[in-house]
C-alpha cells in the first residue's frame, strides 16, 4: 500500500536506547547481508529501541497517513566501507517492528523490512531502564541497563542506512541532534524466543557491547538525503 508522506519527515522529543554488540553467531549475521555489501569486521549488530509518545513530535502530525505516536525496535549489520562519518558505519536493516502501520508503509515504500504489530515500551525509575519489544503480543527482546540522566550530553552527527529499492541500493543519511545520558551501563541484553527471527542476532556471552547509548530526547529526519548508492547524493 502507498504512503501519501514524502520525505524527509521529521521526529522530535523520542527517547530510546541505540546499541552495537557481537553476535554469537556472526555467521548468521553475514548471511542476513546481501551480496553487493559486506559486512563489518566481527559483525557488530545494532539495535534502537524507541519511543515517540505524542503525534505532535512528528511533522506528519495532522495529515493524511500521519506516524502518529508509535514505538519502533529495529536492527541490523554495521557495513564495511560505507561510513557516515569516521568510527560510524554505514548500516543495514534486517528486522524492523514498528507500532505504527502508516509509518511502516512508508519505511517499506523506502526499502525497510518493516513489519506492524509491534511494541516497544521503556520503562526508566531514574537509576535502571528496562526496554521491552514485544511482537504479535509476544515479548522477543528484552534490554536492562544502569542509566542515569544526570546533566544530558549533547550529540550531533547523522547515521547511514542502506536500503534496496526494486532491485537497486539506496543510501540514506538521518541528521540526529540528541542528549543522551550521562551514565549507561547494560547490564543484560536477551533475545526471549529462539525461534524468533530477531534471535539471529542475538549477543555473544559474555556480552560485549561496543557502543551503547540511552537518549532522553533526540530528533531526526526520517529519511534524510536519499540517493542510489554512490551516486554523489548517496555518496
Amino acid at each position: 500500500m502507498a504512503t501519501a508522506l514524502h520525505p524527509p519527515q521529521v521526529i522530535v522529543g523520542a527517547r530510546g536506547l541505540y546499541l552495537v554488540w557481537l553476535p554469537a553467531d556472526p555467521d548468521a549475521v553475514a548471511k542476513l547481508v546481501p551480496e553487493g555489501l559486506t559486512p563489518a569486521e566481527d559483525c557488530p549488530v545494532f539495535m534502537n529501541q524507541y519511543l515517540v509518545d505524542d503525534s505532535a513530535q512528528t511533522s506528519s502530525h495532522g495529515q493524511e497517513d500521519a506516524f502518529g505516536a508509535y514505538s519502533l525496535t529495529y536492527l541490523g549489520a554495521d557495513l564495511a566501507g560505507l561510513d557516515a562519518a569516521p568510527e560510524v558505519p554505514g548500516r543495514w536493516w534486517t528486522h524492523y517492528y514498528n507500532s505504527s502501520a502508516p509509518m511502516t508503509r512508508y519505511a517499506e515504500a523506502h526499502g525497510v523490512p518493516a513489519l506492524p504489530g509491534a511494541e516497544t515500551t521503556i520503562d526508566h525509575d531514574g537509576t535502571r531502564v528496562v526496554v521491552t519489544t514485544v511482537v504479535d503480543g509476544t515479548p522477543v527482546i528484552r534490554t536492562t541497563a544502569a542509566a542515569e540522566v544526570g546533566s544530558p550530553v549533547r550529540a550531533n552527527g547523522q547515521l547511514r542506512y542502506i536500503t534496496r529499492v526494486k532491485g537497486e541500493f539506496t543510501s540514506g543519511r538521518y541528521a540526529f541532534v540528541a542528549d543522551l545520558a550521562e551514565r549507561l551501563t547494560v547490564e543484560s541484553l536477551e533475545f526471549l524466543e529462539p525461534k524468533h527471527p530477531s534471535y539471529q542476532l542475538r549477543p555473544a556471552g559474555p556480552l560485549t557491547v561496543t557502543f551503547g547509548i540511552f537518549y532522553t530526547n533526540i530528533m531526526f529526519c526520517y529519511p534524510g538525503g536519499e540517493g542510489p548508492l554512490h551516486s554523489l547524493h548517496g555518496s
